[in-house]
């Protein structure tokens, strides 16, 4: 089992995450096989399967240009793709003060920094 994330469940389903190496960024493993950096693009594997998932996509992981290839539980109860823990929820939909710091957020509103 993935040990970054070992709390999935037998029934439930998840999503695969990784960092961009080019920037750092959260990005989702898409149907396609190409990557997102929004979640809602993600692919969801049952999670009776996403190990195998995991292992063939970190088996590649430098060519496609990703790093940390790990899943995410998804929240069964959720409308829509929701991580079902807080911390990839920060990780998904971005942090939970200065929300012009989000994924998408103009970057006008961060130009001072």
């Amino acid at each position: 089992m993935d040990v970054r994330n070992n709390r999935r469940t037998t029934t439930g389903s998840s999503v695969v995450t990784a960092n961009r190496l080019l920037d750092g960024r959260i990005v989702w493993l898409t149907d396609q096989g190409t990557w997102s950096g929004n979640i809602a693009h993600a692919a969801v594997w049952p999670n009776d399967h996403i190990e195998s998932v995991i292992a063939d996509t970190a088996r590649h992981q430098q060519e496609q240009g990703v790093v940390g290839v790990y899943g995410v539980q998804l929240d069964d109860r959720a409308a829509g793709i929701c991580p079902l823990t807080v911390r990839e929820r920060i990780r998904a939909f971005g942090p939970t003060v200065h929300p012009q710091f989000a994924p998408g957020a103009p970057q006008e509103d961060i130009a001072h920094v």
